[in-house]
């Protein structure tokens, strides 16, 4: 628990054995002031055909299964088991994020905001943690959100921290590779308080399955260009479902 505030964290995996447990056994120890930060760790795994459901089970996480691949899915199928919380942190399991700098974004929903983006653009980045299509990608992204909405972005970092009833609210629904972008655009045009933070990037224990391959890199700047351009199209409607609840 952090401050008060019941900490559930989502880990969408395939094919991680390598690196989940070093993962989830990083979360379930991560202490501030020798208090247990993490309450509950759900690992999704989407369809792996190594040992990750295993290894992550014995480090300590509830793992659930989906076999329809996408990363978006494998989201949404971890947080339909997550039990009650205050604030959700969303982890990738291959080991290329620094655990502790969980704190920082646990403390940006703790004072006041909705939603925490660990900013790998803002971080140091390894050598070889990413590859050339993925900072061109999240440039590009950033930039049209940027323009779009008017809100300053400089990553669609997977590494974030969100308040489980903005969660909610937001209705997430994409199955695929436009789910970052889903979750920081919809928090924009919601009005949500959106901040960015520092965060480290190592070389990942694994290949990875989006921008290890061309398809992979292709489909996922695809996945995410077409959710900026439905979510502009769509943003009046998104407004005026906001203000129909809060009527």
């Amino acid at each position: 628990m952090y401050k008060g505030h019941k900490v559930c964290v989502v880990i969408p995996a395939l094919n991680e054995e390598q690196a989940i447990d070093i993962v989830v056994r990083a979360l379930v120890g991560l202490k501030l002031d020798k208090q247990a930060v993490i309450d509950h760790v759900v690992v999704c795994d989407n369809g792996s055909t190594d040992n990750t459901e295993n290894a992550a089970a014995a480090a300590g996480a509830q793992v659930v299964k989906q076999n329809t691949p996408g990363y978006g899915i494998a989201c949404l199928t971890a947080m339909a088991h997550l039990p009650l919380c205050d604030i959700v942190l969303f982890v990738d399991g291959d080991d290329s994020c620094i655990i502790s700098q969980a704190i920082p974004l646990l403390e940006g929903i703790s004072r006041g905001a909705d939603l925490t983006i660990g900013s790998r653009t803002l971080g140091k980045i390894e050598v070889g943690a990413l590859t050339g299509p993925q900072v061109f990608g999240n440039w590009l992204s950033s930039y049209l959100i940027t323009l779009f909405w008017g809100q300053k972005i400089t990553d669609l970092g997977p590494f974030r921290a969100i308040r489980y009833s903005s969660l909610k609210s937001l209705q997430m629904a994409d199955k695929t590779f436009g789910w970052t972008v889903e979750m920081q655009v919809k928090a924009i045009i919601h009005g949500m308080d959106v901040r960015e933070y520092p965060v480290d990037s190592k070389v990942r224990i694994g290949e990875s399955k989006i921008s290890g391959t061309v398809s992979g890199s292709v489909k996922a700047g695809i996945g995410i260009l077409s959710m900026i351009g439905k979510l502009y199209l769509s943003q009046s409607k998104l407004k005026k479902t906001l203000q129909d609840k809060t009527v």
